[in-house]
């Protein structure tokens, strides 16, 4: 398979979350997620319904990347089939592949792919696939309440070495961030994620 559909795609910006926060990235988010993320900012919070969909092959993804990094991301990428097929041709183009999941679903990914995992079980009717808490290689809590720690707790105490970022929910940002400082207080071994990207104002 070497079509995929695509909810839009940026070229030559930062990572601006999590490990590879200020890295120079492309992004290739594809289209469709069910999940239902109350907060989600590429729209499918709601299913997603009129959102783009553009199906494209991925000699014209390759084409137009700029970044040795790429990200794959979306809505869930781990919905498509294809996720695989398009992984092996970014590899073949030699980038740097990085994927970006909730964790609702699962698909076997080579080990060079760097994993980012940022479960919304507690948001949502998917819980995470326990194959992705094993292949994750950095865990990106995004905080609204604070209880987000405790609910996942009993998996994040199974992988010590696993990085966990604590990320404060952008949309109410002037409450979540005083509250992510202070749960790294409490958590010090845990991290800050600021989306960057929002902040300097880039995509």
């Amino acid at each position: 398979m070497t079509n995929i559909p695509i909810h839009e795609t940026f070229q030559a910006t930062i990572q601006g979350e999590g490990y590879w926060a200020g890295t120079p990235v492309d992004f290739i988010r594809l289209a469709g997620c069910p999940v239902g993320c109350p907060w989600c900012d590429t729209g499918y919070a709601d299913g997603g319904k009129g959102l783009p969909r553009l199906l494209r092959s991925h000699q014209d993804l390759i084409a137009e990347l700029q970044s040795p990094r790429v990200v794959i991301s979306g809505g869930e990428p781990a919905i498509h089939p294809g996720l695989g097929a398009l992984i092996a041709s970014l590899q073949a183009a030699n980038k740097q592949v990085h994927l970006e999941t909730s964790g609702a679903f699962w698909q076997a990914i080579p080990d060079e792919v760097w994993v980012t995992l940022s479960p919304k079980a507690h948001v949502s009717r998917y819980p995470v696939e326990p194959n992705v808490w094993n292949r994750a290689n950095e865990f990106k809590l995004v905080i609204a309440t604070g209880d987000e720690i405790d609910f996942y707790q009993n998996w994040l105490e199974q992988f010590p070495s696993t990085p966990v970022f604590l990320q404060p929910e952008w949309t109410v940002r002037d409450r979540t961030l005083p509250l992510v400082l202070d749960l790294l207080h409490r958590y010090p071994h845990y991290r800050l994620s600021l989306q960057l990207h929002k902040f300097i104002g880039v995509q």
